[in-house]
């Protein structure tokens, strides 16, 4: 036991003071060279007229903030959508939850422009619902249509579906330039209000999947056996997904579709801390935060000073790993 709790809090203090090395680095560094003494001065002694100072206010803090809230968020519904489909191919990005989000979101500034920033991640939310509702609908009507690759690849069609009809809406009315910014990641310019708002509706998505961590380590044993155990499956589901929508439709409202942390990171705490959610979401959510932060610092710089989006980086990482899971657990026994 003793092992074990050491073991633990070593992770959690390796990966804290990572995400805190990770995040000083993002807010010294970018593409315009700030001295360390004016970073400093920015949060003691702020002027308003000062360039440099407002950069790092308004600019660099709310970006480091916000891709640590944002890769927790994506890497935790990751993890719950695994633990409740058993499913090991399950993420926002593949179930076409950040491809319904985009399309919603894409519509309402079409057709509904000037919505308040907590109207638009309503409608992020509603997207990301409606997103995977569609494609577990349209898995449900397939034979063995809700198997890991086949669920994966109807995904994959209806949010390449929801992405194209919204390219063309967009392109149609002239708003191709706004949009495109959903579509290719906005870590770069972070509204700071809309951050500060949609923080709350995160959290209260990671209370839902904390709360429900112990049921969803059940509930990935199997339906039968969680019912022999008394559970109500049907209650942890609801709030499961209830979680999934609060924490991808926040993540997408924020910066766009960021993919494959919801893929990678729960596959990974898994091999280090084991089966048990508990850990798991947690884990998920310190490792996500960590891991996105790296890959913003790594999109400034892969092309210095031109930024490469962030959702490139991610997705050099992310598919090498998703065809590596096709090969290693992608056999008839899964499919």
């Amino acid at each position: 036991m003793n092992q074990l709790i050491k073991k633990h809090f070593f992770l959690i203090v390796i990966a804290s003071i990572f995400i805190i090395v990770v995040t000083i680095i993002s807010v010294l560094f970018g593409t315009k060279d700030i001295s360390f003494s004016t970073v400093l001065e920015a949060f003691v002694s702020f002027d308003e007229e000062n360039v440099d100072h407002q950069i790092v206010r308004y600019s660099r803090v709310p970006r480091a903030i916000a891709v640590l809230f944002i890769g927790g968020f994506l890497a935790v519904s990751g993890a719950i959508m695994q633990g409740i489909t058993r499913n090991y191919l399950a993420s926002p990005t593949l179930m076409g939850i950040n491809d319904g989000s985009s399309f919603l979101i894409t519509l309402a500034i079409v057709f509904v422009p000037n919505l308040s920033n907590y109207q638009m991640i309503l409608i992020s939310m509603i997207g990301s619902a409606l997103g995977a509702s569609l494609v577990f609908g349209f898995g449900s009507l397939i034979k063995n249509g809700l198997s890991p690759i086949r669920l994966a690849i109807i995904g994959t069609i209806i949010g390449t579906f929801l992405s194209s009809v919204a390219s063309a809406i967009a392109m149609y009315f002239q708003v191709s330039q706004t949009v495109a910014a959903w579509y290719n990641t906005k870590v770069q310019v972070i509204d700071p209000n809309m951050l500060y708002i949609s923080i709350p509706f995160g959290i209260i998505g990671l209370a839902f999947a904390m709360t429900t961590a112990r049921a969803i380590s059940i509930t990935s044993l199997g339906e039968d056996v969680a019912v022999s155990l008394g559970q109500k499956t049907k209650t942890v589901k609801l709030i499961s997904i209830l979680s999934v929508v609060l924490l991808t439709g926040t993540a997408v409202a924020l910066v766009g579709k960021i993919s494959f942390i919801g893929l990678v990171i729960p596959h990974v705490i898994r091999f280090i801390v084991g089966e048990d959610y508990r850990y798991i979401i947690p884990y998920s959510l310190v490792f996500g935060a960590f891991f996105l932060s790296l890959c913003d610092l790594i999109s400034r710089y892969l092309n210095f000073p031109y930024e490469t989006p962030i959702g490139v980086v991610t997705a050099m990482i992310g598919v090498p790993f998703f065809l590596y899971l096709i090969r290693t657990r992608g056999g008839g026994k899964h499919a």
